[in-house]
């Protein structure tokens, strides 16, 4: 498939390096006051909580009782949007999930991602079938194709019987709801996916303070989304390892706050214990959008520290790529760079 223009010739730039797209406000909240805000997904007619449980670092808690008991009381309290992905843990926290929803299915919107990686429709069929037998459901309600980050993953994904290809049958056989891609590397290879078309009903991006100032998603990609009636996910608003919190640059609420406050669906939230979940569903239920003076206030305090993209390293370094994606494009796993 061939890639073309996602908007008229210039107008993508107008738009993408306009310093206020961020200003815009979240769409409207759907949910009572007190209550976690619920907003539409995109042009889907979905509504989705407005912030989600990050389905990498829940599996990460203490004991497999903990992580249970964090989707438990994330979904009782009105989280309904859940993040997953085949690898994640090499498939135990789809395995963790499919325990945990047992009984309460019906009250999220799940989501989990592919990780073919360049692999062929095939193979990425197969993954759909092993989520839905860990996850313990007939359907997703999304499938995203995981971890876009190289530079020719939007050739390998869009080529003739690749995963986009399976995106579009998975979605024929009724099996998934809705199709989008991830990634955390760059705007420019965002937007070589979006060139090429295909009628993406999501699409996952890191989305932080620091983001607005250094290889911006925030500029470049979510002015795109918007125009294509395209549900924006953000993740990584702690900027996935919370170090500019633990340096005291920014605190917790001040993150997710800014990170809710841009015009996304729903902003994913990395949660590893009942604690930090507490917190989150605190932070969200007195969640109120920051004002555009707000907004430029945060993005100012993260400024002086963003220029070299030393608190969004995953924009920078190959460290953070997984090792299916490294070992498709031929890189050697972690462990064995590690220095």
């Amino acid at each position: 498939m061939a890639a073309r223009a996602l908007l008229p010739a210039g107008e993508a730039q107008a738009d993408t390096s306009a310093a206020s797209f961020g200003d815009n406000d979240p769409s409207e909240n759907l949910a009572a006051k007190g209550e976690i805000p619920r907003r539409k997904f995109g042009k889907t007619g979905e509504i989705v909580s407005a912030i989600g449980l990050g389905g990498h670092t829940f599996a990460e808690a203490r004991t497999e009782e903990e992580s249970i008991r964090i989707v438990h009381e994330a979904v009782d309290a009105g989280m309904t949007f859940m993040d997953n992905a085949w690898e994640y843990h090499e498939g135990r926290s789809e395995i963790l999930m499919g325990k945990a929803l047992k009984g309460r299915r019906d009250k999220v919107f799940l989501m989990s991602k592919l990780c073919s990686h360049g692999r062929d429709k095939a193979f990425s069929m197969a993954q759909l079938e092993e989520s839905l037998r860990r996850l313990q459901t007939d359907h997703l309600d999304l499938w995203q194709i995981h971890e876009v980050v190289y530079e020719n993953d939007p050739e390998r994904h869009f080529a003739k019987g690749g995963a986009v290809e399976a995106l579009a049958e998975a979605k024929k056989q009724g099996k998934v709801r809705f199709v989008g891609f991830t990634g955390h590397k760059s705007p420019d290879i965002h937007k070589k996916m979006l060139a090429y078309g295909f009628p993406f009903d999501a699409v996952q991006m890191p989305l932080c303070g620091f983001d607005a100032h250094f290889r911006s998603f925030e500029r470049e990609v979510l002015p795109l989304l918007a125009k294509a009636g395209i549900a924006p996910i953000g993740m990584k608003s702690l900027n996935g390892n919370a170090e500019a919190v633990k340096q005291g640059i920014i605190t917790p609420e001040e993150a997710i706050r800014y990170a809710m406050s841009l015009p996304v669906a729903v902003t994913v939230s990395g949660i590893d214990s009942l604690d930090i979940l507490r917190k989150n569903i605190e932070i969200a239920r007195r969640f109120t959008p920051m004002s555009k003076e707000e907004k430029a206030a945060l993005r100012a305090k993260c400024a002086a520290y963003a220029g070299d993209g030393r608190f969004e390293l995953y924009k920078t370094s190959m460290q953070f790529e997984g090792p299916p994606g490294r070992e498709q494009h031929g890189f050697p796993p972690p462990k064995k760079v590690a220095g």
